[in-house]
């Protein structure tokens, strides 16, 4: 059975362009990288778990804020180069950054010291137009921000699908 993970993609449009929110990984292993790096705010849920339910929770974790209650879209689930299936959710919604803060891991740095340190899973989050977000995401998410598109060709959505 592969991993399960659930997805908040929060969307805004600003002067007719589409803006998604993304966050950079915490830890010492992304620290340097950017471009292919970024990640739709996700986590982890169990078979039975309602996804929609799991990708808020999530959503509040690693942004330190509850998502916006507009109106939402529903995606078939993506299978990720790993074998992890993502549901994935968009919502769109504005949301002040100011303050957003993620939840945090331990991680022994360096490897093999000892030294057991807290990271945040999420070390900032930032608005990007779809066409910069489709160069920091990491590549196994990127078909979400076509699917997003396409979803939204037709108009704004009013309610979920």
């Amino acid at each position: 059975m592969p991993k399960l993970s659930a997805a908040l993609l929060l969307y805004r449009v600003i002067d007719g362009g589409v803006e998604v929110l993304i966050g950079h990984p915490g830890g010492p292993f992304w620290a340097r990288k950017d471009e292919g790096a970024w990640s739709i705010p996700k986590g982890e849920y169990v078979e039975g778990e309602d996804p929609w339910s799991a990708a808020q929770r999530e959503f509040l974790e690693e942004v330190g804020k509850e998502p916006p209650a507009g109106p939402r879209i529903d995606f078939a689930p993506l299978r990720q180069p790993s074998g992890k299936v993502i549901t994935a959710f968009a919502v769109r919604g504005d949301l002040d950054l100011e303050g957003a803060v993620s939840n945090t891991f331990a991680l022994e740095w360096p490897k093999g010291s000892g030294n057991i340190r807290e990271y945040p899973e999420i070390d900032r989050v930032g608005w990007f137009s779809v066409a910069e977000a489709t160069t920091k995401l990491v590549k196994g998410q990127r078909p979400l921000l076509d699917r997003l598109t396409t979803a939204l060709e037709g108009g704004e959505p009013g309610a979920s699908r």
